[in-house]
């Protein structure tokens, strides 16, 4: 019964969701955040390039940014109402073709949670939400 309760215990710490409560290190996350760079820019003065620039993208409808030619499945995926929550970019950001097929986003993802999560640390210090 013991054990029965530890292995319980354990697939509930898996299957939670990504919480703001477990962001981890932004300082690190800024050092993950430079295999992004090729294609996104961050900060003041940020402009689109391969792909859209990612200030506010916390809290963001997913296909909003003005000006940037979003695949068809990421301009739908906003159209009904997917917003990019912490918990939506950590799924997202593990594999983002698998999280969103048909996405134009050829990343194939950050498989550490750790790493991910110090990323939408990072990516939350410009976003107002």
């Amino acid at each position: 019964m013991k054990r029965l309760a530890s292995i319980v215990a354990g697939l509930m710490i898996l299957s939670t969701p990504y919480t703001a409560a477990t962001a981890q290190d932004a300082q690190s996350g800024e050092q993950i955040y430079r295999q992004c760079r090729a294609c996104h820019q961050i900060g003041e003065g940020a402009r689109n390039l391969v792909g859209p620039q990612l200030n506010g993208i916390v809290g963001r409808r997913a296909g909003a940014v003005e000006g940037f030619a979003y695949s068809q499945a990421n301009r739908e995926a906003g159209t009904n109402g997917l917003v990019w929550t912490e918990d939506n970019l950590f799924k997202y950001l593990e594999n983002p073709m698998a999280f969103m097929p048909g996405t134009k986003m050829v990343f194939a993802g950050v498989k550490s949670e750790d790493a991910r999560r110090d990323l939408i640390a990072y990516l939350k210090k410009f976003s107002s939400h």
